[in-house]
């Protein structure tokens, strides 16, 4: 069986309030990856964010479902929550 996956970076925070004003920083032009370095809980913060290939069904359902939604280039309009907190997803 050949499972697919895909391949997302993201951003985590605690709180919704964090992940609205990096949302704003975005808009202003600020790098997806750089925000990713300086504000990112996950351990994944160190590449910019960058998750690597998720098998589809591996990741929180939420997550998941707004990854796999988002075109090459795009990064989600709204904090995504899961139990881990709250996360800005792109698709490169």
């Amino acid at each position: 069986m050949n499972k697919k996956s895909y391949t997302v970076s993201h951003i985590l925070v605690q709180h919704e309030y964090e992940a609205q004003d990096l949302l704003k920083k975005l808009q202003e032009g600020k790098s997806f990856e750089e925000l990713a370095r300086s504000f990112s809980k996950c351990p994944s913060s160190v590449r910019g964010g960058e998750l690597g290939p998720i098998p589809v069904g591996a990741a929180d359902e939420n997550f998941e479902e707004a990854a796999l939604a988002l075109n090459q280039n795009e990064t989600t309009k709204t904090p995504i929550r899961s139990r881990f907190g709250y996360h800005l997803i792109s698709k490169k």
